[in-house]
């Protein structure tokens, strides 16, 4: 990682791989050839399960070549434009770059794992991974989940990516403009 002041531990890159809304998994053929695509993922403990049809080109490629790398976006946040009376107040104090270099920028947080993808054999493990899947993206539809598990768990590949390597990076301002470094959280 280039930017060391903006890497975060591996406890902050889980809780971005928890809240985010997809991740993007990428695969390589047998000539290096990447192949990227969003899913839904769910974690439990060290390993994020997906779903997936039983046939296509991710499962083509999932089991010629079984290591993945997934990206993670959790919060971004793109600043206010600048005001005159903000311009002036810096311009007056002498800061400008600080203003400026705040508000041509993205804040983010983000988490890159380097994984093993499997195939889960086990219809218990299957469920597992369904219903974490569920719980997090459709949460008040779990009264029904027993019965879209039983109609659909013949019909679905459940993949449990091991999460063997995971980096994690934020860039993020406090109230004052000035940018939190590493374990700096307020």
């Amino acid at each position: 990682m280039r930017r060391k002041d903006r890497e975060m531990d591996r406890e902050f890159g889980l809780y971005v791989i928890d809240k985010a809304r997809f991740g993007v998994l990428t695969i390589q053929n047998e000539e290096g050839e990447a192949y990227s695509v969003p899913v839904s993922p769910a974690r439990i403990g060290d390993f994020i399960y997906i779903h997936s049809a039983l046939e296509g080109t991710k499962i083509d490629r999932l089991k010629s070549n079984p290591k993945v790398t997934m990206v993670f976006v959790g919060d971004t946040h793109i600043p206010e434009p600048i005001t005159e009376e903000e311009f002036e107040r810096h311009a007056v104090e002498n800061k400008l770059p600080q203003l400026v270099s705040s508000r041509f920028t993205t804040e983010f947080e983000s988490a890159i794992i380097k994984g093993t993808a499997t195939f889960v054999p086990d219809e218990n493990e299957k469920t597992s991974g369904l219903r974490a899947i569920s719980q997090k993206f459709t949460p008040l539809n779990m009264g029904y989940f027993d019965v879209a598990a039983k109609s659909s768990i013949g019909r679905t590949a459940v993949i449990r990516i091991s999460i063997d390597e995971i980096t994690a990076k934020r860039k993020r301002y406090d109230g004052n403009g000035e940018e939190m470094k590493w374990g700096r959280t307020e």
